[in-house]
């Protein structure tokens, strides 16, 4: 993977958007941990270290998209990863019917399910990995 010669505005002000938005996340995950404990299927072990390891991961994260541009791409794969990794947590509180955020409803609980994968792809969108990767791909068909 290359490292991104220069970044246009908009993708960077998504980045730091994002990055605001794991920050603020992170920081709830220790002042409001029981919400973030209704994510945490009830088949996981130890719920609340489980909170707040990926509170710190989020935090570390968000600080990551704004102060290692060398890996910026690289970062963004893992900023994926993430997300996908703790969709099973709002399948979750779904599939148990658990309130917390004001989801309190099956409807509303499962259009967030839609956010996820938006999430998903605006963390490769805006750090460039999901261009650097067609790139690649266009290369290596040359």
């Amino acid at each position: 993977m290359t490292t991104p010669r220069s970044t246009p505005l908009l993708a960077t002000v998504f980045r730091w958007v994002l990055a605001g938005f794991l920050t603020i996340a992170a920081a709830g995950h220790f002042i409001y941990p029981d919400s973030f404990m209704a994510q945490v299927p009830p088949w996981l072990p130890f719920p609340a270290a489980i909170v707040a390891i990926s509170g710190a991961i989020e935090l570390t994260l968000a600080m990551c998209l704004l102060a290692v541009p060398k890996w910026r791409i690289q970062i963004g794969w893992v900023v994926a990863a993430f997300f996908v990794l703790i969709f099973p947590g709002n399948i979750s509180q779904l599939i148990t019917q658990t309130d917390a955020f004001g989801l309190n409803s099956d409807a509303s609980r499962a259009l967030r399910l839609v956010f996820q994968p938006i999430l998903i792809a605006w963390a490769l969108w805006c750090t460039g990995a999901w261009q650097a990767w067609m790139n690649n791909r266009r290369n290596e068909v040359l």
